[in-house]
């Protein structure tokens, strides 16, 4: 008799606090791997490290970080902040800011993001109800 896998989906509150990346790509790491995707893990956590440093960095509240299946094989890593302004390389022109100086600290990691993931995208949310609002940004790997 076969058995068919449960559908799943995590989702990470984080408050806004600098260990919080930390402890999500440790979440990120143990997810995978109870769900026997541990060739996903190097990829997903490049794209979630990103994703969440931009949050931390350019927002002020709290933000979560999301993980689902799209298909077999296929993994989207999504981080919500409260922050409705969509970042460059994820508006709809889909244009990337310049490479910042070689000597540069900051300025790669959408770069990294858009050159390691298979898609990305956003959406901004409005505020219904519950809603927070702000955006999800999102990068899917394989």
């Amino acid at each position: 008799m076969a058995t068919v896998s449960p559908s799943w989906a995590y989702t990470l509150q984080l408050p806004h606090d600098p260990r919080a990346p930390g402890i999500a790509r440790a979440t990120l790491r143990t997810v995978l791997a109870a769900h026997e995707l541990t060739e996903l893990i190097p990829t997903a956590e490049l794209l979630a490290s990103e994703l969440l440093a931009n949050a931390h960095r350019h927002t002020r509240g709290p933000y979560a970080l999301r993980v689902r299946p799209m298909q077999p094989g296929r993994l989207r890593v999504a981080v919500w902040d409260a922050d409705p302004r969509v970042p460059p390389g994820f508006a709809d022109d889909g244009v990337l800011p310049a490479l910042p100086p070689w000597d540069a600290e900051d300025g790669r990691g959408l770069h990294l993001v858009r050159a390691c993931a298979d898609a990305v995208g956003v959406s901004v949310l409005r505020e219904l109800g519950a809603s927070k609002g702000g955006k999800l940004l999102w990068a899917e790997c394989r």
